[in-house]
Order: C-alpha cells, then structure tokens, then sequence
C-alpha cells in the first residue's frame, strides 16, 4: 500500500536504553562453538556491546521514563498530546492495552486516543503511518509515538545466531502537523504472512500456551539451545528476504518520490546486524557511509526501535539544526517491509536517556 502526507513532520526523537550493558566477550562461553568461529562472528556480523533490561523491566516502565523527561524539561506539554501510539513486540500483558497502561501512568486526559500496534523490526515505519494519518484529525494536537522492545527477555542466552544480537530500546517521538507548503511524504508498506514463520516465537500465545513442555531446551543442527517459548529466526530466509524483498521497494519509494539515490542524505534502515546491513547498502549501490550499520556493535537490535536508535545515534549532532532528505526502512517479523521518503529535521531533541 502506497501513502502520501503534506505537512507532517517529526518534531523530536528520544531514546530509552537500559544501563545494563553486555559485552559479546562476557557471553561467549554461553555457545557451543569455539573461541576461533565466536570471533569470526564478531567481526562479521557486528557483535560488540548490547543493552538489556532487568528481568522486571517492561516497556511501559521504559517509555513512562522518558515521556516524564520530555514533559519535565518543557520538551513537549501533556495538554499537547492528542494521541498515544505503542508500537511493540513485547507488550506488558495481554491485556489491558500497554497504551493504556502507559496514558494512566503518565495522567493524560481522559481524550487521549490510545492504540497498541504488535508490530516488530518495520515498527517505527508503521507507527509513522498511523500517526500521519491521525494528525489529520488532530489538528493542532500532537502524536506521542513509542516505538520499543524488551525482547531479549524472551531469547536465549544459549543461542548464538540470536542472544549476540539483542537489544532493549523504547523510543519516543513527538509527531506533528507543521506547515502545508512542508516537502510531502512519501510511504509504502508491503507484507507477506506466508513466511511469518521466519521470525517467530512458537510458544505463548493461545494458539500454543507456555507450559512446563515449551520450555525444554533443545539443540539445533547449528550447535543453537532454546525452547519453543523463545524466538526461532530462520537465519537464510531473512538474509535472502533483506537481499531480495527490500531494494525493489527502496527503488520504488524514491521513484514515487521523485528522487534519486544520490539526492538522499542519509539512508536510515533497521540494523539486524551490520553484516545483513553492509550487503544490502552494496546491492543497492549506496555508499556504505550514508546506510550507517553500527548500531548492533553498540546498542544491539531493538527491533522497531533500531531505526530512531540509528538516528539519535548517528545524527544527534548534525539534525538538531539542520534538515536532511532520508529514507527510513524496516523490514523483518511478519513478514512486513516498509520505506518512507521524507525530509527529517530540524528537530527541537535529539538524544538517549538511560533507565
């Protein structure tokens, strides 16, 4: 599906990241491979430091913190929040809504529309989308965009294709109607549940409840221990996904949008890790200096959220004063891939905060 927006903008972005670092050295007697594969690992895929949530840290608590920041420093006012948006793959329960949890713990009105999206690696895209689309009824009221994950508490320490790579993250951006005459957005969205089975966690839901079978441990063909109840990521099937799926709709957004490669600043894209991320610059013929990959080596993947994780990161600097032509994509769990073709900045914050 193809969308296009006229005067919109982001207006801040803000990062949550656990103070719990983990290094890949630490971890690495947890794999069954040896000393000499684990760092060849390391080298190729990007291993190096990963945030990660104590074990009674969820995403509300993350994205509660940082909202009280925002409202304590004047960033943004609660009276100007019209709509609370969660986008996750982790949320707090079942139910009641994480959204709503997140609206009552921060004493928003009572008229605050709120809504949880399970979404996961093309999460900031889609959270994005609807948050254009309700600033149109929103007029001169705000979008509080929290797009985040605490899904390392559901992988396993012991699997070394997925544990090197998780990340905790939950972001905040403020989404706001600017200026009719603004530069227009240009989006699309694609999915495919055929292959949902590439990302998946088998267990936990209702079609397959946790019990005390789930949790056994099993060993894979690669030397990889987990249970049904953590994630399975079918390594080949989402590197050729990435190789495949995702640079015909990179080429069709900015055709859409009217531009070329080369007219674009930055390519901001989810960061599974910076092997995956360095072939798809190279297939896409863009300079590897402007589809930055370096986020997994610091922050690990967090899911929906590696894409502002990616821009506080690589551009808190340059975007507080300045504006750029950027192309945000996600791709992964679902299977879902997204762009958007837009102008980011200036915007009024642009930076982390630890929990």
């Amino acid at each position: 599906m193809k969308f296009k927006f006229q005067g919109k903008r982001i207006g801040g972005i803000l990062t949550v990241i656990p103070k719990n670092i983990r290094t890949f050295e630490e971890e690495m007697g947890n794999y069954t491979a040896s000393t000499a594969r684990m760092k060849r690992m390391k080298e190729v895929m990007g291993y190096g430091e990963h945030r990660i949530v104590k074990p009674d840290t969820c995403v509300s608590d993350m994205a509660v913190f940082g909202a009280e920041q925002l409202f304590s420093r004047g960033l943004v006012k609660k009276d100007e929040i019209g709509a609370l948006l969660l986008v996750t793959d982790s949320p707090d329960y079942f139910l009641p809504p994480t959204s709503n949890i997140i609206q009552g713990r921060l004493g928003l009105s009572e008229g605050v529309y709120c809504l949880d999206m399970i979404q996961g690696c093309s999460g900031y895209v889609i959270g994005l989308l609807q948050a254009f689309q309700l600033l149109e009824q929103l007029e001169d009221k705000k979008v509080l965009l929290i797009v985040g994950t605490t899904l390392s508490r559901k992988v396993s320490p012991k699997d070394r294709k997925t544990y090197p790579l998780a990340g905790d993250a939950v972001s905040i951006s403020i989404v706001e109607n600017c200026a009719d005459d603004a530069e227009p957005i240009f989006a699309e969205m694609r999915m495919d549940g055929t292959r949902a089975d590439a990302l998946m966690i088998p267990a936990g839901g209702f079609r397959t409840p946790c019990s005390p079978e789930t949790a056994i441990e099993h060993e894979d063909e690669d030397g990889n221990i987990r249970s049904l109840n953590n994630i399975v990521m079918k390594g080949g099937e989402v590197f050729n996904f990435m190789q495949i799926d995702v640079p015909p709709l990179i080429e069709d957004i900015l055709r859409t949008a009217g531009k070329t490669k080369e007219e674009i600043d930055w390519f901001l894209f989810h960061q599974p890790n910076k092997f995956m991320v360095e072939k798809l610059a190279d297939g896409l013929e863009i300079p590897r200096e402007k589809l930055p990959s370096n986020i997994v080596s610091h922050f690990g993947n967090s899911s929906g959220a590696t894409i502002p994780t990616n821009i506080c990161f690589n551009l808190a600097d340059k975007i507080r004063e300045n504006s750029f032509d950027v192309c945000l994509s996600g791709f992964g769990v679902g299977l879902a891939w997204g762009a958007i073709s837009m102008k980011l900045g200036p915007l009024r914050f642009c930076e982390f905060a630890e929990y």
